[in-house]
């Protein structure tokens, strides 16, 4: 018969010293939460300065915003031929703007120049990423549209991880109109569904509170999200409706998902109502409907 370490024994025969192992794993977990959460949170895609951009049918100009010292941002600029507004799409977390661009067509359709930005880390973007950092960023972004445009003819566009940051820049500017494209109550509350003993709102580096931002907006405010989303839940989006509710109108994809929402007929009905105030027939051959993401092994936010 084998016998029972005595060090086990004096660990199960002592509830203060179970009480304090526990409380070890547990800051043990916070701590490798804290340290590894930049590989769960972002899948960035790294391009090299010389590579080139390379998009069928779009025309668009590259640029460098050089921020400070090592922080640089990568921004591409989708022309419409006769522009009756700019979109600023904030696009996801994973991948670069090489991926993203092709949906500019979604919104160039309707006469509106997009501008596509990789954040910090992604694509030709250079810099360490923090949540103060990317508010920056995107706050010089959108002064330096301003300066071509008034901002009445400025949508801003957040895709999941970006609706946090979109909710942000138009709480504190004038915009036409913010469109939410899948977003979360707050990133911490979307994590602390897979972790929901810890306290990620003190232990993420981006807890990103879109709730407590979206109250400022005063601008109308357009939310879109599918009904079978399994990663942000359908139900964050009905309630940052509710918090601002005079200026928000829900627009719910029938069976959409996270990733897939641009493959649904009524997304671009729903764009359509959005950017022209019509219900005019849809054709798919003019639009992202028919585009394919990548699938992955292990699906982030996006």
């Amino acid at each position: 018969m084998q016998s029972v370490h005595p060090f086990y024994l004096s660990v199960v025969n002592n509830p203060v010293h179970v009480i304090i192992y526990v409380i070890l794993i547990y800051i043990l977990i916070s701590i490798l939460v804290f340290f590894s959460q930049d590989y769960f949170l972002f899948k960035p895609e790294k391009l090299k300065p010389e590579f080139q951009f390379q998009y069928n049918n779009l025309d668009f100009d590259e640029h460098i915003v050089d921020i400070k010292p090592g922080v640089s941002l990568s921004v591409l600029r989708f022309k419409s031929k006769n522009p009756r507004g700019i979109v600023l799409y904030l696009k996801g977390n994973s991948r670069s703007i090489k991926g993203w661009g092709k949906f500019a067509i979604d919104f160039i359709r309707y006469n509106h120049d997009v501008i596509m930005v990789d954040y910090r880390g992604f694509g030709k973007s250079t810099g360490r990423r923090s949540q103060q950092g990317i508010k920056d960023d995107l706050q010089l972004v959108y002064d330096k549209i301003k300066e071509q445009v008034h901002e009445q003819f400025i949508v801003i566009y957040g895709r999941s991880f970006g609706s946090g940051f979109a909710t942000k820049l138009a709480s504190t500017n004038n915009p036409r109109m913010l469109v939410l494209d899948a977003p979360y109550y707050s990133m911490a509350k979307t994590t602390g569904r897979y972790l929901p003993f810890l306290p990620m709102s003190l232990l993420l580096k981006f807890p990103i509170p879109t709730y407590k931002w979206i109250k400022y907006v005063k601008c109308p405010i357009h939310i879109i999200h599918g009904t079978n989303d399994n990663l942000i839940p359908f139900k964050s989006s009905i309630k940052l409706a509710e918090i601002n509710p005079t200026n928000t109108e829900f627009h719910p994809v029938i069976g959409g998902g996270h990733n897939n929402l641009h493959t649904y007929e009524s997304y671009h009905e729903i764009l359509s109502q959005i950017f022209t105030c019509d219900h005019s027939d849809f054709e798919s051959d003019q639009s992202s409907m028919k585009f394919e993401f990548k699938k992955k092994k292990h699906p982030r936010f996006s």
